[in-house]
């Protein structure tokens, strides 16, 4: 489909029909017609004349539905089609016998109201009404000088309702595509401000959950005494948060490419957190770069709220493959506490554990009471 179609579809679609239906059209009543015009030959028809005029249009009939399917109907084959027609009908006295003459039904008839019909559908109002007009009176004159007045009164009023009925209909119908078109085009640009909006509070969401399990975290657990200062430990915690900062970067900058192994992500994050017991049982596997990325970090912060708030409880680790997908439990012993309970201001389980695993199509379960230890599952259900 052309940029134009994409950017356009109803004005597209019916630039499709209104270039397809007229070629159609004209293919066709131009071979019908030269059949008809050569079997009726009785005087006074000149025969010397009918055959080249039959198949100069015949010619034009083949020759303009093939431009109209390929590019659509063009201004040249618009007015080239009204200038033959006009001529034709002029010639009526000369190309059609006096007994086929009267009733409308004459091939020159069907060629004039051919004319006059696809005129009015390819071309604006402004230029096809008059080019209408001028085939309409041709024809009166033509059969005038046949010798049937009452023809040509009868087909001339027969063109003038063709060309209204199909002018208005036209008229009509791309002013209702033009408005479709552009209710299409707003909802499109609203779209894509949605779209560039949501981007970025994801954006913003992703940093302020790196700050929150990076430095903002440190600080807090420096706050809560979990990390006596100055310390190899502290110290250890700041420069790995300094590498995680720049990873994510360099991870944002320049993508992994294929699945990556998720347990190795897991001993990373277990690496970082020296200070904390933590028993692991990780299962070899591997899963998309975002799906690691937002698994690991979502573990890291759950084993960074035991070190604040549960100091010295131990934590268990735990990665299985489950079904197309994987499952993380994070176990600890600590002292618990009520999730209902928690305020709406807290991020850290809000954005770095359950933000993060919705957004990459996870889920996240946590299981905690007072005095009864926490317990939690993140859950990837895999690809389709």
């Amino acid at each position: 489909m052309t940029p134009a179609v994409l950017d356009s579809p109803a004005g597209g679609a019916l630039s499709l029909i209104f270039a397809t239906l007229p070629a159609l059209l004209r293919l066709t009543c131009g071979l019908v017609g030269a059949v008809v015009a050569v079997s009726v030959r009785t005087p006074p028809v000149r025969v010397e004349l009918l055959l080249p005029a039959v198949a100069v249009l015949t010619a034009w009939s083949v020759w303009y539905a093939a431009r109209a399917l390929r590019g659509g109907v063009t201004p040249l084959l618009v007015a080239g089609d009204v200038a033959l027609t006009t001529a034709t009908c002029l010639l009526i006295p000369h190309l059609v016998a006096p007994e086929v003459l009267p009733g409308e039904g004459s091939w020159i008839a069907v060629l004039a109201s051919t004319t006059v019909i696809n005129t009015q559908v390819t071309a604006p109002a402004r230029w096809s009404v008059p080019a209408a007009l001028v085939v309409t009176a041709a024809y009166a004159v033509g059969a005038h000088g046949a010798g049937n007045p009452r023809e040509a009164t009868a087909h001339a009023a027969t063109l003038l309702v063709q060309t209204g009925c199909t002018a208005v209909m036209s008229t009509v119908m791309r002013r209702r595509i033009g408005r479709a078109d552009r209710a299409f085009a707003a909802h499109q640009r609203l779209v894509g401000e949605a779209l560039a909006a949501r981007t970025a509070r994801e954006s913003e969401r992703r940093q302020n959950r790196d700050l929150h399990d990076t430095v903002l975290g440190t600080l807090t657990m420096v706050g809560l005494g979990a990390i006596p200062g100055p310390s190899a430990a502290l110290r250890r915690r700041c420069a790995a948060d300094l590498r995680t900062l720049a990873a994510l970067a360099d991870a944002r900058a320049v993508p992994a490419d294929g699945p990556v192994p998720l347990d190795e992500r897991l001993r990373s994050v277990r690496d970082r957190l020296p200070e904390l017991p933590l028993d692991t049982d990780l299962t070899p596997c591997a899963v998309p770069p975002a799906v690691a990325e937002a698994m690991a970090a979502s573990v890291y912060a759950a084993l960074s709220n035991v070190v604040r708030h549960a100091p010295g409880a131990a934590a268990a680790l735990r990665l299985t493959p489950y079904g197309g997908g994987v499952v993380v439990e994070v176990v600890d012993d600590g002292p618990g506490f009520d999730p209902a309970a928690v305020p709406p201001h807290r991020y850290g389980l809000r954005e770095s554990v359950r933000g993060r695993m919705t957004a990459v199509g996870g889920s996240v379960r946590i299981d905690s009471a007072p005095g009864a230890g926490t317990r939690i599952r993140l859950e990837w259900p895999g690809v389709g």
